[in-house]
C-alpha cells in the first residue's frame, strides 16, 4: 500500500527540524587536553589516565577531556591515523603563548595551563582542579546539517569545533609501541575554528562516521586556552 505523500512531508520535516542541543553551566567548563602519539611508547599510561574521565560524574558539564595526536613522531615508523598537523600546531602554540614550557608528548593542559601531576604517581590520581571563573553560558545547536554555536561575551573570540570518538582501537604494527592493542578515548577526530563575535555557524555535513562526541569552545586571539566549553555525546543515527 503506497504511503501518503502528507506522511512522507510530515516525515521528513520532523528529520529536518530534529536538534541537538548542549548547553554549558556559567561556570567554567574545565577542559583536559591531552597531546598524544601513537609512535610515543611513553603516551599509552596517559591515554589510560585520561579514560578514567568516562567515569567523572562531572563529564561534559564540568570537566571535557579532549585528546589531540600530533604528528611529529611519525618518522619513528609508525603514522598515526588520528594525527592532525593543527594539533601539532595547537600545542606549539600554547608553548608559545606560556601554556606548556615546550612540546612534548605525553602533555596535558589543563583549562590551557600545562599540569605536570600525571608524572609523579603520589599525585597521578589526584582530582583535577576545577575553574572557579564564570565566563558565562556557551550554547551549541546541532540542527540541519549546521552547528551553531553562541555565547554572550560580544567581544572579538575564536571559536572551536571538534569531533570526538570513543572506544577507538588499534593495532600498531611498528614503531615504539609495535605489537601494542591501544584503545583511544575523547579522541579529536576532526577539529574547525572561526572568528567572529558570539556566534558562529559551522557546516559539519562532513563529520567523521565514527564521531560519538561533539565539543566547542571559544578563546581569545592567538593564545588557544578555552574560555568556556561545551560538549556531550551525539545522538545515535
Amino acid at each position: 500500500m503506497p504511503v501518503p505523500i502528507f506522511i512522507i512531508v510530515l516525515l521528513f520535516s520532523a528529520a529536518a527540524d530534529a536538534e541537538s542541543r548542549y548547553v554549558s553551566k556559567p561556570e567554567q567548563v574545565t577542559t583536559v587536553e591531552l597531546f598524544t602519539s601513537e609512535g610515543c611508547s611513553s603516551c599509552p599510561p596517559a591515554e589510560r589516565w585520561l579514560t578514567r574521565f568516562l567515569d567523572h560524574e562531572g563529564l561534559w558539564q564540568d570537566v571535557i577531556p579532549m585528546a589531540f595526536h600530533v604528528d611529529y613522531w611519525d618518522y619513528l615508523g609508525w603514522n598515526d591515523q588520528y594525527a592532525l598537523p593543527q594539533n601539532a600546531e595547537r600545542q606549539r602554540n600554547y608553548a608559545s603563548e606560556g601554556g606548556l614550557q615546550q612540546v612534548y608528548t605525553p602533555g596535558i593542559v589543563i583549562a590551557g595551563r600545562e599540569y605536570r601531576k600525571f608524572f609523579n604517581p603520589a599525585t597521578r590520581n589526584t582530582p583535577v582542579p576545577l575553574e572557579g571563573d564564570t565566563p558565562g553560558v556557551l550554547m551549541l545547536v546541532l540542527a540541519n546539517d549546521v552547528a551553531t554555536v553562541t555565547f554572550g561575551d560580544k567581544s572579538s573570540l575564536v571559536c572551536h569545533l571538534a569531533w570526538l570518538g570513543l572506544d577507538e582501537k588499534r593495532a600498531i604494527q611498528r614503531g615504539e609501541n609495535a605489537g601494542k592493542i591501544l584503545v583511544h578515548q575523547f579522541v579529536v577526530l576532526d577539529h574547525h575554528e572561526l572568528d567572529g563575535t558570539n556566534e558562529w555557524r559551522f557546516n559539519y555535513l562532513e563529520r567523521p562516521e565514527n564521531a560519538d562526541a561533539v565539543v566547542a569552545w571559544v578563546s581569545r586571539g592567538a593564545n588557544p586556552a578555552p574560555v568556556q566549553a561545551v560538549g556531550g555525546l551525539l545522538p545515535e543515527r
